[in-house]
């Protein structure tokens, strides 16, 4: 497949790299990886996010869980039933609010699935930072009777479930690297006037404060030149939840690791990747605007983040054994016969890709958090089995 960006994606890229220049000329020449990676993915008109290019399914750069299969949101029905009731039963609205809805397919399953369940809530928010996806999602969820709104910020005192579904990964990180026994951020900055591609480039940055960085990069033993991320804005997303959340849940997909895993010192070059029509994409600076730019996210941290800031762990487990635990078999069989090969095989086959340990089944991992609900780790449908270390 062609990775030769357009015309067309040439010129926006080079718009906003033009901009990324002058922001640089601005801080005295270099700017930190996190503001490099907010610009190049969510600068108004010109950002990954926001320029209006397809992202998601064949045509875009990458495919997620909902894509593949509405059994994976019909699944998550499982695990947010026992909390609606719970929320019902103390009185309170029955609400759900989704993070970075994509393409709107999980709120459609979701829906659907409560809908099949019997299960009215009052309303599904939606929270987007992306013009173009928010068209689509109520192009598509246009004619469900269900209460469906957009919101421009977090609410206040919200009680009701948080949904996230690869929404961390595409928050910006700071890269660190080490430097002669100390820890560096590494920045960005600009290449000379020579430069026939791309006029960005690394350079370093200033001492990394301790306290901003994980126990697991203090406490090990890593060769000078080790590079990696750390997660400051994911962590500061997390603890402003806490502070909107009266009483509810979020339950959070993603690819990543445990810090034990992430900060491996045979990983040592981080995560950092770009997505270019499901390509991989290495240089984070190949043509800003219409390259996916992501990292795994680092459990641990977010773990201890969360609960820091209020939150209960009430269970974590990887894709593969949530959707086991919490029913996606049985909910195949009631929509499918396995001796109708033609409709059965399509529907394995998206298993297939969600469970696979070669897939999504292991990397992409499940969180839930709760705030003021009675439950304990394990309770919920898809986190009862031995939990995953963190």
């Amino acid at each position: 497949m062609d990775i030769t960006p357009s015309p067309e994606e040439t010129s926006q890229s080079q718009l906003l790299a033009d901009k990324i220049f002058q922001e640089i000329r601005a801080q005295d020449g270099q700017i930190s990886f996190a503001k490099y990676m907010e610009m190049a993915l969510y600068t108004p008109g010109l950002g990954y996010y926001s320029a209006g290019k397809t992202k998601l399914g064949k045509a875009g750069d990458f495919t997620t869980a909902p894509e593949l299969s509405p059994l994976f949101g019909r699944t998550i029905v499982n695990t947010l039933a026992p909390i609606l009731d719970e929320l019902k039963k103390s009185g309170g609205p029955l609400q759900i609010l989704e993070f970075g809805a994509g393409s709107g397919a999980l709120a459609e399953s979701i829906l659907e699935g409560l809908k099949h369940a019997g299960i009215t809530i009052d309303v599904y928010n939606i929270l987007d930072l992306s013009a173009d996806l928010i068209a689509r999602q109520k192009e598509r969820l246009a004619n469900r009777s269900e209460h469906i709104q957009w919101l421009n910020e977090l609410p206040n005192n919200f009680v009701g479930i948080i949904l996230a579904n690869e929404v961390m990964d595409a928050m910006p990180v700071d890269i660190v690297t080490l430097k002669n026994g100390e820890w560096h951020y590494k920045d960005v900055t600009i290449k000379s006037a020579q430069a026939e591609t791309t006029q960005l480039s690394f350079c370093s940055g200033k001492k990394v404060d301790s306290a901003l960085l994980p126990n697991a990069l203090l406490s090990q033993s890593f060769a000078d030149g080790y590079t990696t991320e750390i997660h400051l804005n994911a962590q500061a997303w997390i603890r402003s939840l806490a502070t909107c959340v009266t009483k509810g849940a979020l339950l959070t997909f993603d690819y990543g690791f445990p810090s034990h895993e992430y900060y491996h010192p045979q990983r040592n070059q981080g995560t950092l990747i770009g997505h270019y029509r499901h390509h991989t994409i290495q240089d984070p600076f190949f043509y800003p605007g219409i390259c996916d730019l992501t990292a795994h996210v680092e459990w641990s941290s977010i773990a201890d983040t969360a609960h820091d800031a209020g939150f209960n762990l009430l269970g974590y487990a990887n894709q593969a054994g949530y959707l086991l635990d919490a029913g996606i078999s049985q909910l195949i069989l009631d929509i499918a016969d396995p001796s109708d090969a033609v409709k059965f095989m399509p529907i394995s086959n998206a298993l297939q890709k969600l469970l696979s340990e070669a897939e999504m089944g292991e990397l992409f991992k499940v969180m839930c958090l709760g705030m003021n609900l009675s439950f304990s780790e394990g309770d919920l449908p898809g986190f009862r089995a031995r939990p995953r270390a963190l």
